[in-house]
């Protein structure tokens, strides 16, 4: 039997499972998220498909807790960029500027990856709840702002930087990207 290598059997697991999680990460980035399975990320890890089954019950639950790592991840990313903001306008500033930078440098590609992989429906809670994680900053922000219609301020905002997304991804500009959206967002919503 293989020596436990961390303090304690919680801490193996953690880092276990971490490490199926990076294996099912780098076969998404080499060959999209339907490329995922127990078999795949058991080869790519150096384990039995068997090891795969103790952390997870299927490939779409593993595709599930990577999308939601990510997800996490990229609120952790937005909740930093606004930390240091005093008004709604600097919120609104540094959400875009760091959902932008966050695609530039190219962060985004294993959640662009995953979108096409299976999840399990039993899932699809979490997911959307860690989606809208990526938008509280935003909330608090639109509402001081005195905007009558936050909902779809929100939307718009997101639809700028997903518009602004495509053309950062298409060779534009980064900065000039992100100063454009800023403004175009800020703009509009302070002319509410």
């Amino acid at each position: 039997m293989p020596r436990i290598q961390t303090p304690d059997l919680a801490s193996h697991r953690d880092w276990r499972r971490n490490q199926l999680i990076e294996a099912a990460a780098s076969i998404a980035l080499e060959s999209g998220g339907a490329a995922i399975s127990v078999a795949a990320v058991a080869q790519r890890a150096g384990l039995s498909r068997t090891s795969v089954y103790e952390y997870f019950g299927s490939g779409s639950e593993l595709v599930a807790d990577l999308v939601i790592d990510e997800l996490n991840s990229f609120a952790t990313t937005l909740n930093t960029a606004v930390s240091g903001c005093a008004d709604a306008q600097c919120i609104v500033s540094c959400w875009i500027r760091g959902a932008l930078t966050y695609i530039a440098d190219g962060r985004h590609l294993l959640a662009k990856a995953l979108n096409s992989a299976a999840k399990p429906q039993s899932r699809s809670h979490q997911i959307g709840m860690a989606h809208r994680a990526l938008m509280a900053p935003l909330i608090k922000a639109v509402e001081e702002l005195g905007v009558k219609d936050s909902q779809r301020a929100l939307i718009f905002i997101q639809a700028i930087t997903d518009a602004s997304t495509k053309r950062i991804e298409s060779g534009h500009d980064a900065e000039s990207e992100i100063a454009y959206a800023t403004a175009f967002c800020i703009n509009g919503l302070t002319a509410n």
